[in-house]
């Protein structure tokens, strides 16, 4: 029968991506979102939120932060209900809240740890905070039964996605392997059409697209995109 899950979006906030970093005339306003996911071994927290700490990181980005209390309070929840915490990658917009969350075992791949550390990354006191407890994988890894993070690099070389599977199918908390619902859907429709092609693909796509396809994920939700995915991604023959 598999597990039971269940998954709540939580809003904790927006940035403003500069015209330079959005590609086009106007800066581009984007959520911030992270998921808690119930699960019959506990709760999890996928991603934290916006953190702070970086005066300059403010001024660029102009962040409007939600609390992430009262965001999980509003689930019924606590920050002490928290069991484990994933993050899909270390940037400041993704890992926040993660000092208020000590002793909690936060997955993360050991690529993404390495270069949050080097300096120049992300703000610093998000990552060693006191109490910082970091379960690191090469790879994919399992956090509980039917909760798997599986490499998705892109935006950044160590970025992560996590697949929820159980009684209710397949979830992927795909973070920001891409911006936007769009691009996967765009992406994943050159994976279909490359599907018994003879040759080469006739459009280019991210190879880890055929191993998140072998968990037959019926829908797809992003960190920066309200816009969520939903089919089934044809498994590879």
């Amino acid at each position: 029968m598999g597990h039971h899950w269940e998954i709540r979006r939580l809003d904790l906030g927006h940035f403003v991506r500069p015209a330079a970093e959005a590609g086009g005339e106007h800066p581009r306003v984007e959520p911030v979102l992270a998921y808690l996911v119930r699960h019959d071994a506990g709760v999890l927290l996928f991603d934290s939120g916006v953190g702070t700490g970086s005066p300059d990181a403010d001024a660029h980005y102009r962040p409007r932060r939600n609390d992430l209390a009262a965001a999980l309070a509003a689930q019924g929840l606590g920050l002490g209900d928290i069991d484990v915490v994933v993050n899909c990658h270390l940037h400041f917009d993704h890992c926040g809240g993660n000092p208020l969350l000590p002793g909690r075992p936060v997955f993360v791949q050991r690529a993404e740890l390495a270069a949050a550390r080097a300096g120049g990354y992300t703000i610093e006191a998000l990552v060693d905070f006191p109490g910082a407890r970091y379960e690191e994988a090469d790879g994919e890894a399992e956090v509980w039964p039917g909760v798997r993070v599986v490499p998705t690099p892109g935006h950044t070389a160590g970025h992560q996605s996590l697949v929820v599977s159980g009684r209710q199918g397949t979830v992927v908390l795909a973070g920001q392997a891409y911006d936007f619902a769009s691009h996967f859907a765009s992406a994943e429709m050159a994976r279909r059409a490359a599907l018994g092609t003879v040759g080469p693909p006739p459009a280019p796509y991210r190879p880890w697209l055929d191993r998140l396809a072998a968990f037959g994920p019926h829908r797809v939700l992003f960190a920066h995109d309200r816009s969520v995915w939903e089919g089934r991604m044809p498994v590879p023959r």
